[in-house]
């Protein structure tokens, strides 16, 4: 999630009370692993847009074992 400004050693904070929304950054349980990315919701469908170039959007199926885990709502920078 570099073009989000998320780095590999900040710390993230979850909101799981929060409902997802279009556009918010989420922490998602995807076939078995965690990631951070960023909800696409439309009429068409649900999908999971990094914020690097160096990885694809993922469209999510019924195949998917998916959960929306949280909603990310503040970042914090280690120095």
């Amino acid at each position: 999630m570099v073009g989000a400004g998320l780095d590999d050693s900040d710390l993230l904070v979850i909101d799981r009370s929060l409902e997802p929304a279009h556009n918010k950054i989420a922490v998602c349980f995807l076939d078995g692993e965690f990631t951070v990315k960023r909800l696409i919701i439309n009429k068409e469908g649900v999908w999971l847009k990094p914020e690097n170039p160096n990885y694809s959007t993922i469209k999510i199926t019924e195949e998917n074992n998916f959960i929306i885990w949280g909603i990310v709502t503040n970042v914090i920078k280690r120095v």
